[in-house]
């Protein structure tokens, strides 16, 4: 009889620390309204180019406020340039950074990252995370710092990743593919800012 109590004791004691670790693990869902994807490009000359993409969905994992996973889906068919005025030049450089010369958006609608190492530091809200980048059906891995915050309320988080496009297939100017591109040369790496912030 002792011995059943005991383990009706045990398994209320173990069931009861599942309950526990379940209430402190969240899982946070991504869309578009979730945040900002800023990309830059840059020549040789100097000249830059700058514009948005949008996330479609994706999951951040939180346990006990920190971050512990990441998994996000881009929509490569939202691209777009912010820098040019000009209606026309504008539309020509969407559609070139659609085409296959760049990202080939009809056949490779999404990109995506996921996370496979997420490392808190020691500094408040600092984290450093490594994890794959999916691009024209391609993946390499990519590591970079990152901020992110939550309460019970919201969050944010924020970060800057450089990748090389030339790994990705995408050859339009680059000098990994061609010689003596001169001032037409733009550089391999694409800078992309990402900024999240959202209500819980």
């Amino acid at each position: 009889m002792k011995y059943f109590k005991y383990l009706i004791s045990g398994l209320l004691f173990i069931f009861g620390l599942t309950i526990i670790n379940q209430a402190q693990t969240t899982e946070i869902k991504l869309d578009k309204n979730s945040g900002e994807i800023i990309w830059k490009g840059k020549k040789v000359t100097g000249k830059e180019h700058h514009g948005t993409i949008s996330i479609k969905e994706g999951t951040l994992a939180v346990e006990d406020g920190e971050l512990k996973n990441i998994n996000v889906t881009i929509d490569m068919t939202t691209i777009s340039n912010q820098d040019i005025e000009d209606k026309s030049s504008k539309k020509k450089l969407e559609g070139h950074l659609r085409s296959d010369d760049f990202f080939h958006v009809e056949k490779y609608t999404e990109a995506h990252f996921k996370s496979t190492s997420v490392v808190k530091s020691s500094k408040r809200n600092k984290y450093y995370i490594e994890g794959d980048l999916t691009i024209k059906g391609t993946t390499h891995p990519v590591e970079f710092d990152a901020n992110f915050n939550t309460d019970k309320k919201s969050y944010v988080g924020s970060a800057d990743i450089t990748f090389d496009r030339s790994k990705y297939n995408i050859r339009y100017g680059s000098d990994s593919f061609f010689d003596d591109l001169g001032d037409n040369m733009i550089y391999d790496d694409i800078e992309l800012n990402i900024e999240l912030s959202d209500k819980l």
